[in-house]
């Protein structure tokens, strides 16, 4: 099946600068070149240079052109999912209880809440085929208008939780990872010994106004207690 010409030079120009051809700081042939190197309109020419950019390959100096820029590799993309992640995926979980309760000072500092607001707890432990891998705790601040279902949060994911406080695609997200004592009911559930040490991946969500609406802690131990993240995820 043809390429749309836009995407075909689009396609040409970033595998010229994957391949080293174009390296960081050389000048790319102007609008008017490669509309005549490969037969078309400027507007076209355009749009895939926009692709280009917006994927963070090139950059333009109005007057000047567009150059090949230097890459950041100090950034990472981490994926995380509760239940997918660590060194096993997770075949399923078991929902340990939901409770309204009254949150403790760090929980309250955390949500922005007042400590008399009622936050929903929820208690869930992931398992692989070779056990349990994760303890995971859930804050979400009591709304009465939205009841928590409990069949609907079982095997669902943080975001997915909080979904109808904000539109999905206003929620930001923020990662904590680090590492943690002991804790004796949590380390009991993990058949991990007393006082091994707990690996705590901790998600933030806030809605478009920058105000928490759900706080997740995932505990992991021993071999399960593993997060990659990868530098250049390009297709």
């Amino acid at each position: 099946m043809n390429l749309p010409i836009y995407r075909y030079l689009f396609n040409q120009l970033k595998d010229k600068i994957l391949r080293g051809e174009l390296k960081p700081g050389d000048m790319l042939q102007s609008e008017n070149e490669l509309a005549q190197q490969y037969s078309t309109s400027r507007l076209t020419v355009r749009k895939s240079l926009s692709m280009l950019d917006n994927e963070g390959f090139i950059t333009s100096f109005p007057g000047k052109g567009y150059y090949i820029i230097e890459p950041d590799h100090s950034k990472y993309t981490l994926l995380f999912n509760e239940l997918n992640s660590g060194s096993k995926n997770t075949l399923y979980s078991k929902l340990l209880g939901v409770d309204a309760t009254d949150p403790d000072a760090t929980i309250c500092q955390k949500l922005q809440i007042s400590c008399d607001h009622k936050v929903v707890v929820i208690l869930r432990l992931l398992y692989s085929n070779e056990g349990p891998i994760a303890y995971d705790i859930k804050y979400i601040p009591y709304d009465r208008g939205r009841p928590i279902v409990e069949k609907a949060i079982e095997y669902a994911a943080l975001p997915d939780m909080v979904a109808k406080k904000s539109s999905p695609f206003a929620i930001k997200k923020e990662l904590c990872i680090y590492i943690e004592k002991s804790n004796p009911e949590i380390n009991k559930s993990l058949c991990l010994h007393e006082s091994e040490p707990l690996l705590v991946v901790e998600q933030s969500l806030y809605d478009y106004e920058n105000k928490p609406i759900g706080l997740g802690k995932t505990y992991y131990g021993g071999e399960h207690g593993k997060i990659r993240a990868y530098s250049n995820m390009r297709e």
